[in-house]
C-alpha cells in the first residue's frame, strides 16, 4: 500500500510502497478514506515525540471503512464506516474504566506509538474499546476533522472549562483546533473573541461568529482587561506566549484551557503563576476525548449543530499531503482551518 514514510526525524518525507497491516486478534484493518493533517503530526515528524520509533507512518486523525477484523472483534463488522480518538485506551484500568480513556497509562496512539493514517491502510487493536460507528449522514472528511483538534476543544471546552451560555471566550491561535474552539463556544452561547496574526485566519474566526483580534495591531490582554476579563481563555496554539497572554487575559476566578502542546527544551514551560494564585484562576488542559464520549459529538454534528466540515480548508493525496507535513510551521495555508488528507485521490 502507499504511505507518507519517513526513517528520520526532520528528513524526507516520501510516499512509499509498504506491506499492508495485519488485523491482530482484538484489533481491526481499516482503509484510510480520510486523515486529517495536524500539528502533532508534524512534532513527531520533528522528533519532538519520544514514543515514534523509526521509520515511521504518521497520521492519527482518521476515518474510513473496515477491511478485516480480528477473530475476538465482536461489536464492529467489515464495511462499518468508523473513526477512533487519536488516544486509544487499554480498557481495562480505572482511567478506562470511568470513562477517561484519554488518559490512559498505557494508552496507544496510532501515528505515533504505531504506523498511523497517511496510508492507503491502517491496523487500529483494541478496537471494541476504541472505535466509533460514523452516522451515514457524516462525510469521512468531517469525520476525521473531528478526530484530534476537534475532539480536543469539545471535551476542553464543554468537559473541562465548562462554557456557559453569556460567557466570555478568548481564543489565541485560529489554526484547526482554535478554529473548532470558536465554533463549539460559540455553539455553547459564548461570546468569542478570536486572537491571531494571520488576517485569513481571523477571517474564517470571524465567519463562525468570533470578534477579531489581530495581535499585531491590538494588543489583546489589555483589550480584554478593557472588558473586564474573559471567563475563560484558550490557548489554541502553544506557546510561552500565547499561554501567558491567555493567562493575563482572564477575569478573576477565570480558566485557562491548554489545548495547543507546549514544547520547550526542559520540557517545562513559564506560567504566569503569581496571577494564578492573587486570582484563584484554574489552569485545565483537554488530551482529546474517549470514544465512550464520542456519540454525543457526533450526534451534535449529524443534527447540524455543529458542522466541522466548514473548517475543512482543502483536500488533497499523499503526494501533496507530505509536502503540506514538511512546511506546516512554515506555511501560511497550514496555520487556517484544516487539511484533509485522502490516500485514494
Amino acid at each position: 500500500m502507499n504511505s507518507i514514510h519517513f526513517t528520520q526525524f526532520k528528513g524526507p518525507l516520501s510516499v512509499v510502497d509498504i506491506p499492508m497491516p495485519v488485523a491482530s486478534e482484538a484489533g481491526v484493518v481499516i482503509k484510510v478514506e480520510a486523515t486529517g493533517v495536524c500539528r502533532s503530526d508534524w512534532h513527531g515528524w520533528m522528533g519532538h515525540d519520544d514514543g515514534i520509533v523509526l521509520p515511521h507512518v504518521p497520521g492519527h486523525e482518521l476515518a474510513g471503512v473496515i477491511s478485516a477484523v480480528g477473530g475476538l472483534i465482536t461489536k464492529f463488522k467489515v464495511g462499518d464506516r468508523v473513526t477512533v480518538p487519536f488516544v486509544c485506551g487499554c480498557g481495562k484500568c480505572e482511567f478506562c474504566l470511568r470513562g477517561d480513556a484519554q488518559v490512559c497509562p498505557v494508552q496507544t496512539q496510532p501515528g505515533f506509538t504505531g504506523f498511523g493514517s497517511f496510508a492507503e491502510y491502517v491496523a487500529i487493536d483494541n478496537a471494541d474499546f476504541n472505535l466509533v460507528l460514523i452516522p451515514e449522514s457524516v462525510s469521512f472528511s468531517t469525520a476525521a476533522a473531528l478526530g484530534c483538534r476537534f475532539a480536543t476543544a469539545y471535551r476542553g471546552l464543554v468537559k473541562r472549562a465548562l462554557v456557559k451560555s453569556g460567557e466570555m471566550v478568548v481564543v489565541y491561535g485560529c489554526g484547526g483546533v482554535g478554529l473548532s474552539a470558536v465554533m463549539i463556544a460559540r455553539a455553547l452561547g459564548a461570546v468569542v473573541y478570536a486572537v491571531d496574526v494571520n488576517e485569513e485566519a481571523l477571517s474564517m474566526a470571524v465567519g463562525l461568529g468570533a470578534i477579531g483580534i489581530n495581535s499585531r495591531e491590538v494588543d489583546p490582554v489589555s483589550y480584554m482587561q478593557s472588558l473586564g476579563g474573559a471567563h475563560v481563555a484558550v490557548d489554541a496554539l502553544g506557546s510561552e506566549v500565547t499561554a501567558g497572554a491567555s493567562v493575563m487575559s482572564l477575569r478573576r476566578r477565570g480558566r485557562h484551557l491548554q489545548l495547543g502542546l507546549l514544547l520547550t527544551e526542559d520540557g517545562l514551560s513559564a506560567i504566569p503563576m503569581a496571577r494564578v494564585i492573587a486570582w484563584e484562576l484554574d489552569l485545565l488542559g483537554s488530551h482529546g476525548m474517549a470514544a465512550v464520549d464520542y456519540p454525543e459529538m457526533l450526534a451534535l454534528v449529524a443534527s447540524g449543530a455543529l458542522d466541522p466540515s466548514v473548517l475543512v480548508t482543502r483536500e488533497v493525496g499523499l503526494e501533496e499531503g507530505a509536502a503540506v507535513l514538511a512546511s506546516f510551521d512554515t506555511s501560511a495555508a497550514s496555520r487556517k482551518g484544516i487539511t484533509i488528507i485522502k490516500p485514494g485521490i
